[in-house]
């Protein structure tokens, strides 16, 4: 039997035929060092995008592990989890363990062990739960606010329940808001993170790393075809992860409105030096809020002597720092600036 290479040099293919190249030819020289050089910084382009996927997860695969949760006794959802610290704190997706009674986390080494669930905060998507065992390989915690948009991010997770799976992308977007709800109360998580790295179901709670295997982000969402949402890791959620930790919850002052981002009128806004308010739209009744003595339309300008410019700006004013403590509020009102005093009460769980 002769190879197309025989007959190719015996002269027996079609014309049309001898212009292919066979798959073991040489490329022809470059015309220039131009091109050449193009070739090899491709190349080592390519090798460098692959060592830094690769090393992030070498380092963090042992760090994360597959949850399955029971309801009832039952096994009904999985996800993935982050080891934070040695003797078995995990970090993952409230909504993972919502509703749970109990579980089971797969260790990156196989091994099973019992899950026992310290607190959730469903108001960020967070919780943390806890197994029983020690010298456990803790991740990084980097800072989601030092993130840039096109920046490559490893994601890492258990997606429908194949464990240790790795994607890449990069940083889409910064800033996104996710809309979370527990009960009655409503909470907009700020500052996440939107990446194009392929998340599915199961990756919920998995680790989304910088390219030096720093976890920056808690893998949450699946917003759209190549569109994945994380719960970034900043100064904000270590807070909530602490108190997780300490004390099962994160305790949330109530102040009772509802609101909007409003632009300044040009002279109220240039004698404040910034440009927005909070609209208030809704005054929930008998809330320390109407007891202050707000109303609908009012601007708020400052809480506690800090001035807030959006939703955002107020969430992050109400921790447990001022829960029952009196609190400054500047408001604009009719033209007017008023100084008014509320005492915000803890949020109900």
């Amino acid at each position: 039997m002769h190879t197309l290479a025989d007959a190719a040099a015996r002269g027996y293919l079609p014309p049309t035929m001898h212009r292919l190249r066979l798959i073991d030819d040489r490329l022809p020289a470059s015309n220039s060092d131009g091109e050449a050089a193009q070739r090899v910084a491709e190349d080592e382009a390519l090798d460098a995008y692959s060592t830094i996927v690769a090393s992030v997860a070498d380092r963090l695969l042992p760090s994360v592990a597959s949850l399955v949760v029971r309801r009832g006794g039952r096994a009904r959802g999985a996800g993935s989890a982050v080891v934070i610290t040695p003797d078995g704190f995990l970090l993952t997706s409230a909504h993972v363990l919502s509703g749970a009674d109990s579980g089971e986390a797969r260790l990156a080494d196989g091994h099973e062990v019992g899950l026992e669930i310290v607190g959730r905060d469903p108001l960020s998507d967070l919780a943390v739960a806890r197994v029983a065992a020690s010298g456990l390989p803790a991740a990084t915690l980097g800072d989601a606010d030092r993130l840039r948009v096109g920046q490559l991010v490893v994601a890492i997770g258990n997606p429908l329940g194949f464990s240790g799976s790795v994607t890449a992308g990069v940083v889409s977007a910064l800033g996104r808001s996710l809309p979370t709800r527990a009960g009655s109360a409503t909470r907009i998580v700020e500052n996440v993170i939107q990446t194009d790295a392929a998340l599915n179901p199961g990756n919920s709670g998995g680790a989304l790393a910088d390219s030096r295997g720093r976890v920056v982000g808690i893998n949450t969402a699946v917003a759209g075809l190549g569109l994945g949402l994380a719960v970034p890791i900043n100064a904000t959620t270590l807070r909530i992860v602490a108190a997780l930790m300490r004390e099962g919850r994160f305790r949330r002052a109530f102040l009772g409105i509802a609101g909007g981002v409003r632009p300044l009128p040009p002279r109220l806004a240039a004698s404040l030096g910034r440009r927005s308010a909070i609209e208030v739209t809704e005054v929930v009744d008998g809330s320390p809020a109407a007891r202050a003595g707000l109303r609908p339309r009012d601007l708020i300008l400052d809480v506690d002597g800090q001035p807030v410019a959006g939703v955002g700006d107020l969430q992050r004013l109400m921790v447990s720092d001022v829960i029952d403590r009196a609190v400054a509020v500047r408001v604009g009102r009719g033209g007017e600036l008023l100084s008014l005093s509320a005492t915000p009460v803890e949020l109900a769980p």
